[in-house]
């Protein structure tokens, strides 16, 4: 039991999960904007993320800008902590001793990782897309997963899956490679150890950057077949109706809000976790 809870791999799952509520909670406002924006749903014609921020707040108060936030801890926390725990267990493998991994195996590391969280996490994903949307009537988490399962089927939990892949795995590969190199040049050059933590987020900010550009249309690809699975069901499909509806523009709907929260996110994500890392004796 001992050296179960002192394993590099619990340990990393364990920082994970602290760092994946913090980020959650403090970022799950974009998410709810970034959702209404791409399917623009209760406030009609094409508008902004400043409209729509107000339009909640008008409707439901503050507290509207979290809505959807249980399905949404409950596919971050065990997520993020599930994508850091991988990360420790394939560096283990696959980094030389004494050598960081170079850009080819960060992308590979922070590609697998992330994809076995996002398969893990599916469902809460689906649910917390539609909870943010506005557009069903959800009482409850568990209500909303028992009116899935009987009207829809499990397959519906699962909706989406390709998409999200194609923005996750890509989107964690990249953030990786340009996180672990940006870290390795700030720290071969800061003398103040107490400035490092200011460093790596921003570090984290100007990757998070680069990846959500380069993932953003396959987030609204994956939004629409999350919500309207019978009308979008396959991927190529989903891909020709949004062009037809919206042009090239159509992939780019949502893009300040999603930019600003996973660059955000993930550069308080892994700020918190280097330095809760360090306390646990990780690094």
């Amino acid at each position: 039991m001992e050296s179960a809870l002192t394993s590099p791999v619990v340990k990393s799952f364990m920082c994970g999960m602290f760092s994946g509520t913090c980020s959650t909670l403090l970022f799950q406002p974009l998410d709810l904007v970034k959702t209404r924006l791409q399917v623009s749903v209760n406030v009609g014609g094409r508008v902004g993320m400043v409209t729509i921020f107000c339009n909640v707040v008008q409707q439901d108060t503050m507290r509207g800008l979290w809505k959807g936030i249980v399905p949404s801890i409950s596919r971050g926390v065990p997520g993020i902590a599930i994508y850091f725990s991988g990360i420790t267990a394939l560096k283990a493998k696959l980094e030389e001793k004494g050598k960081k991994p170079n850009p080819l195996k960060s992308v590979l590391i922070g590609a697998v990782a992330r994809a076995t969280s996002a398969i893990t996490v599916m469902p809460f994903t689906v649910l917390k897309t539609r909870f943010e949307s506005g557009k069903f009537n959800y009482n409850s988490m568990f209500g909303a997963l028992n009116n899935i399962l009987k009207t829809e089927g499990v397959k519906t939990l699962f909706s989406g899956l390709s998409p999200t892949l194609a923005r996750d795995v890509p989107f964690s590969g990249l953030y990786f490679m340009f996180y672990s190199q940006l870290k390795s040049t700030v720290q071969g050059n800061v003398q103040n150890e107490n400035l490092l933590p200011a460093y790596h987020f921003m570090s984290g900010v100007a990757a998070g950057m680069m990846a959500s550009l380069i993932t953003q249309p396959a987030d609204v690809v994956k939004t629409h077949m999350q919500l309207e699975p019978l009308k979008y069901k396959k991927l190529k499909d989903t891909i020709q109706i949004i062009y037809q509806k919206d042009g090239f523009n159509g992939f780019l709907r949502g893009i300040v809000p999603r930019a600003l929260r996973r660059t955000l996110m993930a550069a308080m994500a892994w700020t918190i976790y280097e330095e809760v890392s360090k306390t646990c004796g990780l690094k």
